[in-house]
């Protein structure tokens, strides 16, 4: 089998290796735009959230899962998740990840919406940064071809007689600005997120919605694009710096501009209410007194804040300001994609040849809101199960993905198309119109108005200048604009509110969440045109 992975996160460098290793004959390669240390893993601080000793529970942590899912959560994949926890953390400490202990006993902190501490955690606040960095060593003492700095642009399809086409290659992006075709039986796409959607975003610049976009342009189902999270701590200003959910979790509060504990009138979990919860209410208090909240977390220690948080500490101090002593303003910001390429259980998608595995995947698992520190654990938990897939796969042939369990709606079609006089855009203009129109709160005349711009922006080309090369930039702006348009259409079909999900003109205020628990499934007709037409026997430079 040859296997093309894209992504260089914890899904995308699991899948790598674990394939490399129990696949047999497997040629794999593993193409990141960026370098290998470059992903949303990397920036990950809270930890890895797995059912820990009793009283804790699978039960426990599945009900959990769902209840912060606000019931959209798949049962069955909220269940895969939870009971498979343990064993990907087991292989992940095989694979030298070095979670923090005390008295050789891994420590299990508690954050937002957990009924037990499960959440396991390295460096105190840089547990994406360690995972990133054992995988890697990992992954250079397997037989892995790594192409970094490498754009993937498109899946190749071919037609297959009586039969949904199927992956055939991938085509990338080469530093040097040129159109490679890989060949590929097998594409799984571990791009992670889609944070440059927004204005405001804990993500890194990488993250720009490639694997949906991709997945859209070869005919594949999405689902649950509206469903987008938005962490409620994040440093307010001109550099925004996640402050994770554990410091909330350790005991740090939330106060209003006359310093009153205002989440306490708002859920009876306070500040480790569901991040969607907590990001309303925070967003709602800041339009209220004109000015961000702050986060107060001195009541801990200086010198406790300073050993379980260095990062957060040194980000701090790198704003001039000093959380240790004294309380720091905090705003929301766009983080977590719950939607994404629709997957089953194997990270299989409805397009043979073509898998998806971790935040760029939807499983279900999520529903309408990822409980805290469930992220890094699924892209652990369906990396391996994926591979376990493409081994049968390999074995037996590709085949399309069956439902996941749970309510899921047919597929109901996208249109992408520009619209009539297309003009150019900048990423800042398209960043700013979601902010407003589809970010914490949305309203149905607010996403006609996000469409209707949106259709207004013409597609980059993808197809490489004859004299300067394919741009990088124009890759991820045309996926950003796609990706877009998608989320948009998506939020507009859904007229009930529903965890992230928030609709202003569905519910007064005050009133319990609309019931509308359906898996939202859309699908763009296939390979939806941005310019690219090689053709199958075509000469790529």
């Amino acid at each position: 089998m040859k296997l093309v992975v894209v992504g260089s996160g914890l899904a995308g460098l699991l899948v790598a290796i674990e394939a490399s290793e129990s696949i047999a004959d497997a040629e794999v390669t593993l193409v990141t735009k960026g370098s290998l240390l470059e992903s949303n893993t990397a920036w990950a601080q809270g930890g890895v959230a797995v059912v820990g000793p009793q009283p804790d529970t699978v039960v426990s942590h599945v009900t959990d899962t769902r209840r912060a899912g606000a019931g959209l959560s798949d049962p069955a994949a909220a269940m895969a998740l939870a009971a498979d926890g343990p064993t990907a953390i087991d292989r992940l400490l095989e694979l030298g990840v070095t979670f923090d202990r005390e008295g050789g006993v891994l420590c299990r902190a508690l954050e937002a919406a957990h009924s037990h501490p499960r959440v396991l955690r390295a460096g105190g606040d840089a547990t994406g940064a360690e995972i990133v960095r054992a995988l890697v060593v990992a992954l250079n003492d397997r037989a892995v071809t790594v192409l970094e700095h490498t754009h993937a642009i498109d899946v190749e399809l071919r037609d297959r007689a009586g039969a949904a086409s199927e992956v055939a290659g991938l085509l990338v992006r080469t530093p040097a600005g040129d159109v490679e075709r890989l060949d590929a039986d097998a594409v799984v796409l571990a791009t992670g997120g889609a944070g440059q959607l927004y204005a405001t975003t804990t993500n890194p610049a990488v993250a720009t919605a490639d694997g949906v976009a991709i997945a859209l342009r070869a005919g594949a189902e999405v689902a649950d694009l509206e469903m987008v999270q938005f962490h409620p701590t994040v440093l307010a200003g001109e550099h925004p710096f996640l402050v994770s959910e554990a410091v909330r979790g350790e005991g740090a509060v939330l106060l209003d501009d006359a310093g009153r504990r205002f989440m306490v009138d708002v859920h009876p979990d306070a500040e480790l209410a569901p991040r969607d919860v907590v990001a309303r209410a925070i967003a709602g208090q800041e339009a209220r007194q004109g000015s961000p909240v702050m986060l107060d977390a001195t009541r801990l220690g200086a010198a406790a804040i300073a050993q379980r948080f260095p990062t957060i500490v040194a980000a701090c101090a790198e704003r001039g300001l000093d959380i240790t002593t004294q309380p720091v303003p905090v705003t929301p910001a766009a983080h977590y994609w719950m939607g994404g390429v629709r997957t089953d259980l194997a990270g299989r998608t409805s397009v043979p040849g073509l898998w998806a595995a971790g935040e760029v995947a939807c499983t279900g698992v999520h529903g309408a809101n990822r409980l805290a520190s469930n992220s890094l654990l699924e892209a652990a938990v369906f990396a391996r199960r994926t591979v376990v897939a493409l081994a049968e796969a390999a074995a037996t042939g590709p085949r399309a993905a069956a439902p996941s369990g749970g309510a899921w709606t047919a597929a109901a079609p996208l249109d992408l198309e520009d619209g009539p006089g297309a003009a150019d855009w900048d990423r800042a203009q398209l960043q700013d119109l979601l902010w407003e129109y589809a970010g914490l709160t949305r309203d149905a005349d607010g996403l006609a108005r996000a469409a209707h711009v949106l259709a207004g922006f013409a597609t980059p080309s993808l197809l490489p200048d004859a004299m300067f090369g394919l741009q990088a930039r124009d890759v991820e702006d045309a996926n950003l604009l796609l990706a877009a348009r998608a989320l948009v259409a998506a939020a507009a079909a859904r007229a009930d509110s529903l965890g992230a999900h928030t609709r202003r003109d569905s519910l007064p205020v005050g009133a319990d969440l609309a019931a509308d628990t359906q898996h939202h499934v859309l699908v763009a007709p296939l390979r939806y045109g941005v310019g690219l037409d090689f053709g199958s026997d075509a000469e790529l430079v």
